[in-house]
């Protein structure tokens, strides 16, 4: 069974490509939402970390930003605490989905050394202003908050270099489907 891996810069598209490919999708910022509403665990260790910062469970997004953007190395930290949880959630999808083909969505998936050997990974490349104006448009977008995550990213050159094949988002449906057909068609020739 395939694994496929979407990687690309924030707000390029990675998740809709996923969710396009018509495979079981392990979306990490959905489980990270689902560990800031639901894991007591990783909120005591963050209420321990950040004891003036984090208030109450569930944990709140907005004091989780308002952390990061008081000092920027905050994010590393809390990425110390909040990933394994992530990888814990996700080898227990790969274990539940073994015999499907998958797609994981996981956007620091090559720098937190997460790609598994085999994996198919998939570029999603975008213009950088089309993205810009694509993140404006979503509630509550920080640029200062964008700018800190988009640090702790491995440089899109460097993301490309490393895939196995790139599709082009220009934000229009149908081009994204289109590429996404050719990629599987290419696949199922391999097997």
């Amino acid at each position: 069974m395939k694994t496929i891996s979407i990687i690309g810069e924030i707000g390029s598209g990675k998740t809709h490509v996923a969710n396009n490919f018509g495979y079981v999708v392990f979306n990490a910022d959905k489980e990270i939402n689902k560990i800031y509403k639901k894991n007591r665990k990783c909120f005591k260790l963050l209420k321990k970390k950040f004891p003036y910062n984090i208030s109450k469970f569930p944990i709140s997004k907005k004091e989780l930003s308002n952390l990061i953007l008081e000092k920027k190395n905050n994010i590393l930290l809390v990425g110390k605490i909040v990933h394994p949880f992530v990888r814990k959630n996700l080898n227990t999808f790969l274990k539940k989905n073994k015999k499907k083909n998958k797609v994981l969505d996981i956007p620091l998936l090559l720098e937190n050394k997460i790609n598994i050997k085999g994996n198919i990974l998939i570029f999603v490349k975008s213009k950088r202003f089309k993205i810009t104006k694509f993140l404006k448009k979503r509630a509550n977008f920080n640029e200062k908050l964008y700018n800190i995550m988009r640090q702790n990213q491995f440089k899109p050159s460097y993301k490309e270099k490393k895939a196995d094949y790139i599709i082009i988002n220009n934000f229009k449906n149908r081009t994204i489907l289109k590429e996404i057909l050719s990629i599987k068609n290419k696949l199922n020739k391999s097997d």
